[in-house]
């Protein structure tokens, strides 16, 4: 099954253009139904039956994954089972794949604004990675990005003159997305203090490079940002997604529009975008609450 596996992906990267975190992510998502599989003494993907499928799918929702978790799984699935041709054959078999869990019915965890400055606004240390490491924090935040596009940056993808950056999100779709002041004057102190210290000879393109001259891994910076949350006083759980979460959300409260939004982010349909729309109803009611001439007040019954 392992080769069937890698011969699918295979596919998936020359013909879809898949970008590497999907494909590990569709790895990942496909040892699962192997292994699944292999609990029922099942050797080849197309000796499961129907039921072993939605059995497969109950499996899923058991282990309380996360539902775009558990929509990405059957896509994946469903797919493999295509490209083995069972749509034609055994369309049976693909009926319980085909409905995927209803997505974001929880809203997306975001930092409050509080916590995003206690996070940014940290007292800066000695060491050149505490500069770079702030940057990063400040970059990613200020632009959104997800954090497999803010550590594959390099140094020709930013124009701190113009003031934006250039990001390659999924299916290497590129979009521009502004720096913000903020984030340009961080940057601009890392690029010229810390970024020498940290590659003494050596060349890299790499725009947070490690002292190897290697890019950041995204476990590497889950583990910083978990530090720097710890250092800042954040009791709660941090993760890189959040930030760009916060990103979204603050903006749509202090006025931006959804499909600026939703260009900034990168998604390819605005309903992607409008998870963030209980910010948007939010602002909206109170802007009713606070401008509408017709105030409640108690009526005067006349006796």
């Amino acid at each position: 099954m392992d080769t069937v596996i890698e011969e699918y992906l295979t596919s998936l990267r020359i013909e879809g253009g898949l970008a590497s975190n999907t494909v590990a992510a569709y790895r990942r998502d496909l040892q699962k139904l192997r292994d699944f599989l292999a609990t029922k003494e099942i050797a080849q993907f197309l000796h499961a039956s129907k039921e072993v499928i939605q059995e497969f799918r109950r499996n899923l929702r058991d282990q309380q994954l996360a539902a775009s978790s558990i929509a990405r799984c059957l896509a994946a699935v469903r797919g493999l089972y295509r490209f083995l041709g069972v749509a034609g054959s055994q369309p049976a078999l693909l009926a319980p794949l085909v409905g995927s869990p209803k997505q974001w019915s929880r809203l997306p965890k975001v930092l409050s604004e509080t916590e995003v400055t206690l996070l940014l606004e940290l007292p800066l240390q000695r060491s050149p990675e505490d500069l770079r490491d702030a940057a990063m924090v400040e970059l990613l935040y200020a632009t959104g990005l997800r954090v497999s596009e803010l550590i594959h940056l390099e140094l020709s993808h930013v124009n701190r003159d113009v003031g934006y950056v250039l990001a390659t999100g999924k299916r290497d779709k590129q979009r521009v997305v502004p720096l913000g002041e903020k984030a340009n004057q961080i940057l601009a102190e890392f690029l010229n203090q810390a970024r020498p210290k940290l590659l003494k000879k050596r060349i890299s393109q790499a725009l947070f490079p490690t002292r190897r001259g290697e890019s950041f891994t995204r476990q590497g910076f889950w583990k910083m940002l978990q530090a720097r949350a710890k250092r800042a006083g954040i009791t709660k759980t941090i993760s890189p997604h959040m930030l760009r979460h916060s990103f979204a959300t603050h903006l749509l409260e202090h006025g931006a529009d959804l499909r600026s939004v939703q260009m900034m982010l990168g998604h390819a349909s605005i309903a992607t975008t409008q998870i963030y729309t209980h910010v948007e109803e939010t602002r909206l009611k109170k802007i009713h609450t606070d401008l509408f001439p017709r105030k409640h007040r108690q009526r005067k019954i006349s006796k």
